[in-house]
């Protein structure tokens, strides 16, 4: 894939705030792994959209699901397509299995397709590469891999919360955006079949 190869990203995996969804009592790229198996079950239902998007973006299908199992658990956290409520403006600021920003005030993004709809897992996927370029294009010095888990960070908080390699997860969500996601693709492509 031109973005980089998921398996050659290091990785930290999960932080014990992450682990702590699923109640496991480790944190680290065991609990991502655990978590990406949790998922495997319901990812199923969406594998060939994925393969197909990962073909035509030229983005790993493994790293598709693995942002799909930290956003919405493979659809299994949403409201009828909806998540991460945002109680002051009594909304929710994400839409369909890679929860795209639709937020005004972040992504502001228009949901494109239904949320388990190949139209929308191309759109996510789009936004995911537009994050890649943009660290491509900030960090010149970096390698592939590490670009790509700049992209994956970016895609969690934009491109202007990444400052460093070293603290590429300083400001995402949970401070392991990257990292879990990183750990979980490693899964997807080597135990979960994409």
């Amino acid at each position: 894939m031109g973005y980089g190869n998921i398996m050659q990203v290091e990785t930290s995996g999960a932080s014990e705030r992450t682990a702590q969804q699923d109640k496991l009592g480790y944190k680290g790229e065991s609990a991502s792994h655990t978590m990406a198996e949790t998922d495997l079950g319901r990812m199923n239902r969406y594998r060939s959209k994925i393969n197909s998007v990962g073909r035509n973006k030229g983005i790993d299908p493994a790293l598709i699901a693995a942002i799909i199992s930290r956003e919405s658990r493979a659809g299994n956290t949403l409201q009828n397509g909806r998540g991460d409520w945002d109680p002051r403006r009594q909304a929710y600021n994400g839409f369909g299995l890679m929860q795209v920003d639709v937020n005004p005030n972040g992504g502001g993004h228009t949901p494109v397709g239904s949320w388990d709809s190949e139209e929308h897992l191309s759109q996510a996927t789009d936004i995911l590469i537009y994050f890649i370029r943009r660290i491509q294009t900030k960090f010149r010095a970096w390698d592939k891999e590490m670009q790509l888990k700049g992209g994956i960070a970016a895609y969690n908080m934009g491109d202007g919360n990444v400052h460093s390699y070293d603290q590429v997860d300083a400001n995402t969500t949970g401070g392991d955006y990257s990292n879990d996601v990183v750990a979980r693709a490693q899964w997807y492509k080597t135990k979960g079949g994409f």
